[in-house]
């Protein structure tokens, strides 16, 4: 495996959106080993700087001539930037953690939660790709059960923070919400629909199957996670009036019975997993418990008493930290 030795020369691209923010807070707090750190974000963001562990670091735009003597690059960018320039910096034995869909069902490239699959991560070469947020909380419950029992299916519905489309969603929420209450009219500029006290089906390209990007990726990305092509998954993906931290109930079928009080002791004893609940006062894991906590919380696990071999369980966790920054900030860990 290629590794990086520290102090490392790094290269954050995307840095002024809301997972590239969160990585610089993950690589202060973290003391994460760093000799130069470079930021760049897009035109609109030229001349100016961000800050990082008390200074201001100069923000600047992609170029080739910019690119160059970096250890690690970190992408926090839409698919089309990094599929542009993260081959150039693979060329030049750069090591890239990327955070887009660009290079996730590459077969040549790892797709890494490293509480799963760390072992892939010898494989890479020079690229690496973090797996989408959704697919990473609900993978990350469903891992130590099925390690214990083998999964054969998965039906999931998801109920997703207006953070995942990103920090001007957050923004709109707040806005529209007290437009709402004001009865003052509002047009949603950063979500396609009113968020406030509305819902509406994930807003990813719709397929000609009825489908969506976000609920295929969390098909595609947990056969590959996982390595078993014929898991199925079957997911329906909402976003909801929450600033932060996804939500999911996750129905599971296993090749055995699997009792909930077995399932209970293997995710409490599971890394980067806390059960979070009070039956006595029907109390179980919500949003506001996980925002800014790197755990996913899980807990109300029940048996399907219609489906034989399943299990119906209730997942939050922060998409902004596990499900992006923080998988990135541990991948790169370990490749010290």
């Amino acid at each position: 495996m290629i590794l990086l030795y520290p102090p490392v020369k790094i290269a954050l691209i995307g840095a002024t959106g809301i997972v590239g923010r969160e990585i610089l807070g993950l690589l202060e707090k973290r003391h994460f080993p760093i000799k130069t750190l470079r930021c760049f974000a897009s035109l609109d963001s030229k001349d100016k700087s961000i800050l990082f562990s008390g200074e201001n670091i100069p923000l600047e735009t992609l170029s080739k001539d910019k690119l160059h003597n970096i250890d690690l690059a970190i992408f926090c960018t839409k698919k089309e930037v990094s599929s542009k320039w993260i081959p150039y910096l693979a060329r030049q034995k750069t090591i890239i953690i990327d955070n887009s869909a660009a290079f996730r069902l590459d077969p040549h490239v790892p797709l890494i939660i490293p509480e799963i699959n760390l072992a892939e991560l010898a494989n890479h070469n020079y690229i690496i790709a973090s797996p989408n947020c959704s697919a990473s909380i609900m993978l990350m419950a469903l891992f130590p059960l099925h390690q214990y029992i083998p999964i054969q299916r998965i039906q999931v519905a998801t109920y997703q923070a207006v953070s995942g489309a990103g920090f001007h969603a957050m923004q709109e929420l707040i806005s529209a919400t007290q437009a709402v209450l004001e009865k003052k009219a509002y047009t949603p500029k950063a979500l396609p629909f009113p968020s406030a006290f509305n819902l509406f089906l994930h807003n990813s390209t719709l397929n000609a199957d009825g489908y969506v990007d976000e609920e295929l990726k969390m098909l595609q990305e947990t056969r590959k996670i996982l390595s078993n092509p014929h898991i199925r998954v079957n997911a329906t993906c909402v976003r909801v009036p929450v600033l932060r931290a996804h939500s999911q109930a996750l129905n599971v079928t296993f090749t055995q019975e699997i009792c909930p009080e077995k399932a209970y002791e293997l995710l409490e004893k599971a890394p980067g997993i806390k059960v979070h609940e009070d039956r006595l006062k029907n109390r179980f894991p919500m949003p506001i418990d996980v925002a800014g906590q790197n755990d996913v919380y899980c807990g109300r696990i029940r048996k399907d008493l219609s489906y034989a071999n399943t299990l119906d369980l209730w997942v939050v966790g922060d998409q902004i930290l596990k499900g992006a920054a923080l998988n990135t900030i541990q991948i790169a860990e370990h490749l010290l």
